[in-house]
């Protein structure tokens, strides 16, 4: 059976783990001795992949490349960015999106993540036509992962591997805050 030279990943689903496999792909990846881009959208503030992140930059200067770009949740109730007005959001999605295009398609990169590119998407801060254009138009030898809730179903063709994160039972429901190390 043959081998593809580049593919597609998707981790999706109202579950948790998503960024936590991403960041698992990364360090696969990185293990294999290629040269990886993570662009996170959304996570405007610090979350422990940050810590984790600092900590490998010096080991894999050369092979890895991390951009924190979004301002924070949209239009998500109590837990959208205080202070941040539409515009700005808008503005912050475009600009990581842009970076995470240029990444996609300079052929530098054997894999990038776009850690909640399918929420901005769903959100409508990008349009599922950017993200058909970043699959499309990424490097023959890039791979590319997409993560995030509420993956475009009409994208779903367009990709190679589709994983959905299914909540079975998270201690939130029962009133328990995120949990550092775990959650976030």
């Amino acid at each position: 059976m043959p081998d593809k030279q580049s593919i597609v990943l998707v981790y999706t689903g109202e579950g948790k783990g998503k960024t936590s496999a991403s960041v698992g792909l990364l360090g696969r990846a990185l293990g294999a001795g290629k040269k990886v881009a993570f662009v996170q959208f959304i996570k405007a503030w610090t979350v422990s992949e940050h810590h984790f992140f600092d900590a490998i930059m010096p080991i894999y200067k050369d092979t890895f490349t991390f951009h924190k770009g979004g301002r924070g949740f949209f239009h998500a109730g109590d837990q959208s960015a205080k202070n941040v007005t539409d515009d700005e959001h808008l503005a912050a999605a475009r600009e990581t999106y842009d970076l995470a295009l240029k990444s996609a398609n300079s052929g530098e990169y054997d894999l990038v993540i776009c850690d909640e590119i399918n929420n901005a998407v769903h959100d409508g801060l990008l349009t599922v036509d950017d993200m058909r254009r970043l699959i499309e138009q990424r490097a023959s030898g890039t791979s590319l992962c997409l993560t995030g809730r509420n993956f475009p179903e009409e994208l779903l063709g367009s990709v190679d591997i589709a994983t959905e994160m299914r909540k079975v039972k998270h201690h939130y429901d029962d009133g328990f805050l995120a949990t550092k190390g775990i959650d976030y």
